[in-house]
């Protein structure tokens, strides 16, 4: 009977639409817009799906600093997509190749023009790195030869800048603005890509990590391995690049675009880390961070400090050891990860209790206090309590750290994934 219903339904509508295809019109009736592309949510390749739900947020167990920065509050998160691993190295390369690709077309003049007047890279140049003619050009993309060592051609780390705009929407948004030109709240940035990679030996004083810093970065064998040295606005800027990497690629073939990547405000991402496990200190559950055999589920700084007891004695492949029931690794350890919220010590106390969120971004000229951002999930020089669900911590923004990295995630759009 409910068949026969919905076919008799689908009948009348084809027909209304007929009518109105005919017509010119809607033949009287509401029907809404008629050519509205059609949206069937992806999940895109390596995040996985954190449906909608109530996060009681607050310290898992004793706080031991007595700090007071997490006080015990129930909040409701949106569902989003969130990457199933830390961002790797290699992921991250793909931003730098991009970025100096970029770089050496404009060098080249590989620019060009559309109808409208607008000037863009014709990425369907190839770039001959090889040659004199080019080599001549792209000279400049290259350290000077009295930088470099034995004569080796390295890039110019400087050079490596990506620039993108953004729509300042909470600034838009205040009363005390409206009416101001929407270009008033166009924001401009151009940011050095590269990591740090000299984090391994400043982050640790009496400590040798020269080996580190040589290779993390750079070799094959750390291809899986979480991203470092990267500061809040690179972080940033890689969301952004990401973001336009995915809709100029479905932009021109019509389809229907997602919410922007970006960063997870710091209860999305707790609300990531319990896995569904609502008041459990740990991704996987607890109270301990060994499981029944007694291996050690996270990389962190064990006991009083036995390093490759947890099976890493830096960092760690990102997808190690096993995922919370959400599908996410590493949730806790490996390395802390940004988040898009400013720290302030007392915020439980005012935030909203509805996809809370809070975020300042400090000018140079303000305090040093005003550019601490929130950091999550501890790191593998950690000991254990900075591996909990709901410890806090933060870093300054400007600040690269050899335990700090990140992941991306993009807001749901719709209740649930099974909608139908």
């Amino acid at each position: 009977m409910k068949k026969a219903k919905a076919l008799l339904s689908a009948t009348a509508i084809a027909s209304l639409l007929i009518i109105a295809g005919c017509s010119g019109g809607y033949n009287g009736q509401l029907l809404g817009e008629l050519d509205r592309p059609k949206w069937n949510p992806i999940t895109p390749y390596g995040m996985v799906f954190i449906p909608s739900g109530v996060l009681h947020i607050g310290p898992s167990d004793q706080d031991v600093n007595a700090s007071l920065q997490a006080r015990a509050k129930q909040v409701s998160i949106v569902g989003f997509y969130m990457d199933d691993t830390e961002i790797t190295n290699n992921e991250y390369r793909q931003f730098i190749n991009w970025v100096r690709d970029s770089v050496a077309h404009k060098m080249i003049g590989d620019v060009q023009t559309s109808d409208d007047g607008k000037e863009s890279i014709d990425w369907n140049k190839k770039i001959e790195w090889s040659g004199k003619e080019k080599n001549e050009q792209l000279e400049d993309i290259y350290l000077p030869e009295n930088e470099r060592v034995w004569g080796r051609k390295e890039l110019a780390l400087s050079k490596l800048k990506y620039d993108y705009e953004w729509f300042d929407i909470k600034a838009a948004s205040l009363t005390k603005n409206k009416g101001k030109s929407r270009t008033s709240f166009i924001r401009k940035e151009s940011c050095n890509v590269y990591p740090d990679t000299l984090v391994w030996v400043r982050d640790f004083s009496y400590s040798y990590n020269e080996p580190m810093t040589r290779n993390y970065f750079h070799h094959p064998a750390f291809d899986d391995y979480p991203v470092v040295g990267v500061t809040w606005p690179q972080a940033n800027a890689f969301c952004y690049w990401r973001t336009r990497l995915w809709e100029d690629y479905r932009t021109p073939r019509g389809e229907p675009l997602m919410d922007i990547f970006r960063l997870p405000t710091e209860h999305e991402w707790e609300y990531a880390a319990r896995g569904g496990k609502k008041l459990a200190p740990f991704p996987w559950g607890g109270p301990y961070v060994r499981n029944s055999k007694g291996c050690i589920l996270a990389n962190f700084k064990p006991g009083r400090g036995n390093y490759p007891e947890d099976g890493g004695f830096y960092t760690v492949r990102s997808d190690a050891y096993w995922p919370n029931d959400y599908g996410l690794y590493c949730m806790a350890g490996n390395v802390a990860e940004w988040t898009s919220s400013a720290f302030y010590e007392n915020s439980y106390s005012f935030i909203h209790d509805l996809n809370p969120d809070i975020r300042y971004d400090a000018e140079e000229s303000e305090p040093e206090a005003m550019k601490r951002k929130v950091t999550r999930g501890g790191s593998w020089k950690d000991i254990g309590y900075y591996i909990e669900n709901g410890t806090r911590h933060w870093e300054y923004g400007d600040s690269a750290k050899s335990y700090v990295g990140f992941r991306c995630i993009t807001t749901f759009l719709g209740r649930d994934i099974t909608d139908q």
